[in-house]
């Protein structure tokens, strides 16, 4: 049988080849679809498309909401509440870039913060004479600060669950 293999030419070996691939694949094909269709309860695979893919209708894919474990999986900690905030059409750090107005006595510049007392820096106003070296300090909630060298107020404004940031009572 060996000398018959090997005395036929290589166009008859790889017709031969690819005829019993291609049967094999029907044949498991066929199996898998027969076996499939007598037990529904262990199809491996959904039958319906997911909700992301393009056979699927629009009225479904639009009823369903994205989670963050949609976007990443492996998100925890701060890296998931930006995720979960972003979904929902928020910037969770835009507390951390104040913009406005020069605070005064009557209207002071409003500080956001998770917490009842945050760290500030005061820059003055920018290209004007009221510039200065950034000024530190602790800014406490019902607590208006003044900025010693600018006279700039600051008032803080609690968006979060309060408290005191170090979360001692």
């Amino acid at each position: 049988m060996w000398k018959r293999v090997a005395s036929s030419s290589s166009a008859q070996l790889q017709a031969l080849a690819s005829a019993s691939c291609r049967s094999s694949s029907l044949n498991l094909t066929r199996r898998f679809l027969i076996s499939s269709a007598s037990s529904p309860s262990s199809t491996p695979l959904p039958r319906s498309p997911p909700p992301s893919s393009p056979h699927a209708t629009g009225a479904s894919s639009s009823a369903l909401k994205k989670k963050v474990e949609d976007v990443m999986p492996i998100a925890t900690g701060h890296e998931r509440e930006e995720l979960a905030a972003e979904l929902e059409g928020r910037n969770v750090l835009e507390i951390n870039y104040p913009v406005g107005p020069f605070g005064t006595k009557e209207a002071p510049a409003i500080i956001k913060s998770y917490y009842d007392k945050r760290i500030v820096g005061c820059p003055g106003i920018e290209g004007g004479e009221d510039e200065h070296d950034v000024v530190w300090f602790w800014l406490e909630k019902g607590k208006p600060h003044e900025c010693p060298v600018c006279t700039q107020y600051f008032k803080l404004e609690v968006v979060g669950p309060g408290g005191p940031p170090d979360g001692h009572h």
